[in-house]
């Protein structure tokens, strides 16, 4: 199995004559380091979380590839969600803008550390008599200055002469940029037309205007990308960064999925358990897939129990907790469950990540322990099932201190 790649580095959201400069950069590279580059690209988060996952894990590689940081700043006009893109970038909550539906709150350009890069928030660039000359010789200074621009309009205001005016401006200081279309989530079905009109009001090709939604999140993830891939050091300091950050989130999925398993075990249901189980697992291990960037269908997640052989530790570990002294049977199926499935999830981690098979007696080891584990922990309910919401929840911080006592899914 491979690893999902986009196809080329791809450089299109650059405006100008941008795209064409830095893929003239990226292709006097080294082949191989390209092609390391290509990789890491193709496996960055798709969601913010994720992203804000993986800046975190990469701070120190960062502050070592790039000592001397980028600096971004977010320009466009007033109250086209600058301040909003702004707070969901940075990392320190205490330095967040003030928001507000009036145009020109932002007074002052402000920055903070976004993780990859500083980022400014400006004023707007296109506010008139005195105060708006003022803010926007802010704005223009701190664009100067930068050495990205985040171009960011309004698609519920749309595209007007002095926003195609203000763009032509910040061309011309000749700073690498990309442009986005703020608030899309405002217009829902007239997405695509609001798009190409925009795009054509700005003379730019549709494809270089990225969608956005600062307030939900949505298309930020591209910006971070494309900021990302504009500086070879900093993607090489997320790509190193890329285990740690897959581990923390394959960990809380295995959590999740051995939690859930573990309550639907002591659930009565009018048909076998087992179907659900398996479901619950399966989706679990194409989770996991997906964050290794592996291709992986969902007949292929459920083969996988077959060839881990769940039903046979499943097995096992219930005949070895019965003889813990007798517990109650709805306390044994909730640890056969939590423990096999976490004994999955740990398989399929050290495939996906190291392309490692487990061992039959390392899996009936991690079963066990986590099956004992969760057996011990739920006795100090009583003999009576509690409800499945107690259940996950007690499973779910069994589980949590499980791992952080025995990462067994490293080792």
């Amino acid at each position: 199995m491979r690893a999902v790649e986009r196809p080329g580095m791809g450089f299109g959201e650059f405006t100008g004559r941008w795209a064409e400069s830095l893929r003239k950069a990226w292709d006097e590279l080294p082949e191989s380091r390209r092609a390391e580059l290509a990789r890491v690209l193709g496996v960055l988060p798709v969601d913010l979380m994720r992203w804000r996952r993986l800046v975190e894990e990469a701070a120190a590689h960062l502050h070592l590839a790039a000592a001397d940081r980028r600096t971004v700043a977010i320009v466009g006009p007033a109250n086209a969600g600058k301040s909003t893109l702004y707070n969901q970038l940075i990392r320190a909550s205490e330095a967040r803008a003030a928001v507000s539906a009036v145009p020109g709150t932002t007074r002052q350009a402000q920055a903070a550390d976004a993780g990859i890069f500083t980022l400014i928030d400006t004023p707007g660039a296109d506010a008139a008599g005195a105060v708006g000359l003022e803010e926007k010789t802010r704005a223009l200074q701190a664009a100067r200055q930068a050495d990205f621009l985040l171009v960011l309009f309004d698609a519920a205001h749309g595209i007007r002469p002095p926003e195609r005016a203000l763009l032509e401006e910040l061309t011309a200081l000749e700073r690498p940029a990309i442009v986005a279309l703020n608030k899309i989530d405002l217009v829902h079905r007239e997405r695509p037309a609001v798009l190409g009109r925009a795009a054509a009001d700005l003379g730019l090709p549709v494809e270089q205007l990225i969608p956005l939604s600062a307030k939900t999140g949505e298309g930020i993830e591209r910006l971070l990308t494309a900021v990302a891939k504009s500086e070879p050091g900093i993607l090489a300091a997320l790509g190193q960064a890329l285990p740690g950050y897959r581990r923390i989130f394959a960990r809380a999925a295995i959590g999740r999925a051995a939690s859930t398993a573990a309550a639907i075990a002591v659930t009565p249901l009018p048909i076998m358990d087992f179907v659900p189980l398996i479901a619950v697992q399966s989706a679990m291990v194409l989770g996991l897939a997906r964050i290794y960037a592996y291709r992986l269908t969902p007949a292929r997640a459920r083969e996988l129990l077959v060839t881990f052989g769940i039903g046979l530790l499943a097995r096992n570990l219930f005949y070895e907790l019965m003889r813990l002294g007798g517990p109650p049977g709805w306390l044994v199926a909730a640890a056969v469950a939590a423990g096999t499935t976490t004994a999955l999830g740990y398989g399929a981690q050290a495939w996906f990540e190291r392309g490692e098979r487990l061992s039959r007696d390392r899996l009936a080891s991690l079963s066990r322990q986590v099956g004992e584990r969760v057996a011990r922990d739920l006795t100090s309910l009583g003999r009576r099932r509690p409800g499945r919401i107690t259940i996950e929840q007690r499973v779910e911080k069994t589980l949590a201190q499980e791992s952080e006592e025995s990462p067994a899914a490293t080792t």
